[in-house]
């Protein structure tokens, strides 16, 4: 299964508009062609990261689905849809995406993939991206071994749903994607407010093993919508 990761510059005045188009006319079609489902539609949450960033991942069944629906949208039947988003935003950045051996998610039952856009409270993710200096298959060890195995064990603040590295040839090569919901929002708002204690920056911590495979990371806070299909 392939992940076809967005990160859409929405024009500020059509941020309605331009989330219409993907509740309205993107999620049924998906599901109408049955070659993939939207699962996460996100914003950056307010005074995270730029303005009117949307942050969407499509799962797609495989790499012939993924050429029928890039065919659909360049010269096909969904070429209107695409000429007509590309106005309500000021660019898009994309990239395939393939869940890394150990993570929870691997396939997705894409009938089971909600398309009817009914509402739901909102929920909070954490979005990180590291680029290792290391071999990328050495540092998505690391994050096996030394985040994810110790974070599944005692899941206070964040839940990681899935884990991501760029697929061949769509992007930047040595790169990897956490996709984490977070659990306990006073924790958050800790984490934020806090520097990290020496403690946890010493030798055998993770904040210091994590150095030896990459000091070029980014998280972001993405909050979703109220009708985004995972949420």
């Amino acid at each position: 299964m392939l992940f076809l990761h967005e990160v859409h510059q929405v024009r500020g005045a059509e941020e309605d508009a331009f989330e219409a188009a993907y509740r309205d006319e993107w999620m049924p079609a998906l599901a109408r062609s049955g070659e993939g489902r939207l699962l996460w539609y996100c914003k950056h949450a307010h005074g995270s990261g730029r303005a009117y960033n949307v942050v969407t991942i499509t799962a797609v069944h495989d790499g012939k689905a993924w050429d029928e629906l890039a065919v659909r949208v360049q010269r096909g039947d969904l070429s209107d849809w695409a000429r007509r988003l590309d106005e309500l935003r000021h660019d898009v950045t994309s990239k395939i995406l393939l869940p890394v051996p150990w993570s929870p998610m691997q396939e997705v039952e894409l009938d089971s993939v909600p398309v009817d856009g009914c509402t739901h409270e909102l929920s909070l993710y954490m979005e990180d991206t590291g680029w290792p200096h290391a071999s990328i298959d050495d540092y998505i060890s690391f994050w096996e071994s030394d985040y994810y195995l110790p974070m599944r064990r005692h899941p206070n603040l964040l839940e990681i749903e899935a884990v991501f590295q760029v697929a061949f040839g769509t992007g930047r090569h040595k790169e990897a994607i956490l996709m984490q919901k977070v659990l306990n929002y006073e924790g958050l708002l800790e984490l934020l407010t806090s520097e990290t204690p020496p403690h946890l920056q010493a030798p055998g911590q993770f904040m210091h093993e994590a150095l030896s495979y990459r000091d070029r990371w980014e998280s972001k806070l993405l909050r979703t919508s109220n009708w985004s299909p995972l949420f």
